[in-house]
């Protein structure tokens, strides 16, 4: 894979690790639980798509069943980038848990304290609006119910 110097800026694990744990941020403000493991890898990965990211609904009362039928490209993507972009999350997952920020328990993830910052800031607008993508999936892929039933209307084995 031939990454320009922009996508090696966003798919080092330093940075992945952030979208983890920002997802991770997001389940925890939302639910008050620990994040399953395929929550926050499935929400950087989505995070991480320009064409995903441009279609995510602005709220998580948003019906992901309804929102998947009208964006069905999102399917699509998925099922095309989920296996690589999945490979470029895994270390920095690793990263997050091996530096602290994340800690991994049998409930799943769970933010270590001092983690993050509420505010999201980045260098770019993009690296903003890709961790507020991630934070908002967090949230909202889980709204659906059964985690078996997400991965699987978005298209992804789990």
């Amino acid at each position: 894979m031939d990454l320009s110097r922009e996508e090696r800026a966003l798919y080092n694990p330093a940075f992945t690790a952030l979208l983890c744990t920002r997802a991770v941020q997001g389940h925890e403000k939302q639910y008050d639980a620990a994040c399953p493991l395929p929550v926050a890898v499935v929400a950087a990965v989505m995070a991480l798509q320009p064409s995903i990211r441009g279609v995510l609904p602005g709220t998580t009362k948003t019906g992901l069943m309804r929102w998947l039928d009208t964006n069905e490209a999102v399917r699509i993507a998925m099922g095309r980038n989920a296996a690589p972009l999945a490979a470029v999350v895994r270390p920095g997952l690793l990263f997050a848990l091996q530096t602290g920020s994340l800690r991994a328990t049998g409930e799943g993830l769970s933010l270590a304290a001092g983690a993050t910052t509420k505010a999201i800031k980045g260098a770019t607008q993009q690296t903003i609006n890709i961790q507020n993508a991630a934070l908002l999936l967090g949230r909202w892929l889980p709204s659906t119910g059964s985690l078996s039933t997400v991965l699987t209307l978005l298209g992804v084995k789990p």
